[in-house]
């Protein structure tokens, strides 16, 4: 199977090690990740803030760049929700037929990492090992668009030496919604408030998430209340074999 790694520009800009954490995992259970150097934004944050024209080159530089591949793992829900669900509507309004084909056909190969390793690869136990009381927060895309359920309550059931425990209300967003939080900042910050307090109840020392947005965004809130929690993304955690781990927990 020729798996191939979508990092997202968001990560790939300011959580980089979240990459990295991907390949080494799908490594250690014995596969091989390309990164095609072309990749570029799926074009969410234009497409959600009305430019939807405007997303149209990026649809079709993905269906350039990943037609190829197999698979293709992405550890954003959020853009993975954005080119399941959303790639196929900008093609059929602003592209033309053969864009439509080639969407059709590469979209439906995007997976968000709790479903390519469980629905895919058919593994929930990935070798890792992270003595640690640690929390989990569903994000809204992966929760409502992408409806990947407890795929990655079962993966984190699976790691050695967890301690993982039940988020209160852990169904509700953060209130981050990327420009939402900008736009709505009073909101925003009311329903991160209810997050933190709710994160805090459950004793964590590790915040986890599939999105690094709602772990920005919350981690950053808990950062400036000076919880001593740290946020770590999925993938950091299930590839993680050390047996101090969170010492690169974000704080």
């Amino acid at each position: 199977m020729r798996i191939a790694l979508f990092v997202t520009c968001f990560n790939d800009t300011m959580f980089p090690a979240t990459g990295r954490a991907v390949v080494a995992l799908l490594e250690r259970l014995g596969h091989t990740v390309d990164f095609p150097r072309a990749q570029v934004c799926c074009g969410q944050m234009h497409f959600n803030t009305g430019y939807r024209s405007a997303t149209l080159p990026m649809v079709r530089g993905f269906a350039d760049t990943f037609a190829a591949y197999d698979a293709v793992v992405t550890p954003s829900g959020s853009c993975a929700g954005m080119i399941r669900h959303h790639h196929a509507t900008v093609a059929r309004q602003y592209g033309d037929a053969d864009l439509v084909t080639e969407v059709d056909r590469v979209t439906p190969r995007v997976y968000e990492l709790s479903e390519l390793l469980v629905d895919v690869l058919g593994v929930t136990e990935v070798g890792a090992y992270f003595p640690h009381r640690v929390t989990y927060h569903p994000t809204c895309h992966s929760l409502r668009m992408l409806r990947v359920g407890d795929r990655p309550l079962r993966l984190l059931r699976g790691v050695e030496g967890i301690d993982l425990v039940e988020l209160p209300a852990a169904e509700s967003c953060c209130g981050f919604g990327g420009t939402f939080a900008l736009k709505n900042a009073d909101t925003s910050q009311a329903m991160l408030a209810d997050k933190m307090r709710h994160v805090q109840e459950t004793g964590a020392e590790v915040l986890c998430a599939g999105d690094n947005s709602c772990l920005m965004h919350i981690g950053g809130g808990l950062s400036r209340l000076r919880t001593g929690i740290g946020s770590l993304h999925l993938a950091q955690i299930l590839a993680s074999t050390e047996t101090t781990p969170a010492e690169g927990a974000r704080r």
